[in-house]
């Protein structure tokens, strides 16, 4: 049976509730001639049938068919001011809502002009203040059919989420830029909102990006290439990675169990890291033998071979492109030392060759 309400107030020691529902379940049987009190930043509106109707300001109101008359024009009008209408009174909070948290329920897919393709999450807080409690109760009560703060705020959250997620994406700014853009990307993200927030009679006061972090698979990633580009010569880092893969295995053998089991994986986890580590040596006095003897290539002595111009290494009686017989020697004929081939002046005394 409903209730029937003589006086309807409500007041909210909190100042938390931004919307308080009068009956809180099913329809109210409200009188002609009862009172209504409607505090300070506060507005009281009357909603039947999935519709928001007649709105109340602050102050003590008696209800008649004089001011309610779209409520009375619904059941026909009162007889002798006895009989009651039914309906629910939403009691709207006017005053401003601060520090109201917003953030990713899950992480959300980017890409990135460094990293390529990054998860986020990002997390901040936003003010706002119910500017039209009619529309406010229209939009949120009879559209979303919701009016819990915590449901509220959720829906607010995610209107919220999309338009950052859309900001975001187009400005194709990289993880590794976004701490220095904070404040311009909250001024974009809250003027999309504002029309978003306007059509559900509320105006956003102030809105604030306080973090964008990586996940932690993509943090990982970033420490990754953090590292690589710190060290710079990939043979380097690989050769570190293999190293510590060593360490990690003789510190894994080494744990075991028991003394016994502690002695078998010590003695495995030695082996393994003797095999890489020869294995690394092996590979790195190659490559040193190997840049030995191209350094040395270079710099041995060369002619030209007089019959196809390639460049031979001197002393040699053939040329190995051509099969041209070289001058191996001559002699100075001033004073008879060996001339290199090619020489143009003797070494020894400087006489003119032919």
């Amino acid at each position: 049976m409903a209730r029937v309400f003589d006086v309807i107030e409500y007041f909210d020691e909190t100042g938390q509730e931004m919307v308080h529902r009068i009956p809180e379940s099913g329809s109210g049987d409200f009188r002609i001639g009862s009172q209504l009190i409607v505090r300070e930043s506060q507005a009281a509106v009357f909603f039947r049938d999935g519709k928001a109707l007649d709105t109340f300001g602050a102050g003590r109101h008696t209800l008649t068919t004089a001011n309610v008359p779209l409520l009375v024009d619904l059941i026909g009008k009162a007889f002798s001011g006895q009989t009651p209408f039914k309906a629910e009174v939403y009691f709207v909070n006017l005053r401003e809502f601060l520090d109201l948290k917003w953030g990713t329920p899950e992480p959300i897919t980017l890409p990135d002009k460094e990293l390529g393709m990054v998860r986020l999450r990002a997390f901040g807080q936003f003010a706002m203040q119910i500017t039209d409690p009619q529309l406010f109760v229209n939009k949120i009560v009879g559209t979303q059919g919701i009016y819990r703060n915590s449901q509220i705020e959720n829906y607010l959250r995610g209107v919220i989420v999309s338009r950052m997620t859309d900001v975001l994406g187009e400005s194709k700014a990289s993880l590794l830029d976004l701490p220095a853009l904070y404040d311009e990307l909250s001024g974009v993200i809250k003027a999309r909102l504002a029309d978003d927030f306007r059509a559900l009679g509320i105006t956003l006061k102030a809105l604030f990006i306080n973090n964008i972090s990586p996940t932690e698979e993509t943090a990982k990633a970033i420490d990754e290439r953090a590292a690589m580009g710190a060290i710079g010569d990939m043979q380097k880092y690989l050769q570190f990675k293999a190293a510590r893969a060593m360490g990690d295995a003789a510190t894994a053998g080494g744990e075991a169990g028991s003394l016994t089991g502690a002695g078998v994986g010590l003695g495995a986890g030695v082996g393994i890291g003797a095999a890489m580590a020869g294995a690394i040596s092996d590979a790195l006095r190659a490559g040193r033998e190997g840049q030995a003897a191209g350094a040395a290539a270079a710099a041995a002595p060369t002619v030209k071979c007089p019959n196809c111009g390639n460049m031979v290494p001197a002393g040699s009686k053939f040329c190995n492109v051509c099969g041209q017989k070289l001058v191996t020697e001559s002699k100075c004929p001033n004073c008879g030392v060996d001339v290199p081939p090619g020489s143009k002046f003797c070494p020894n005394c400087g006489q003119k060759l032919a």
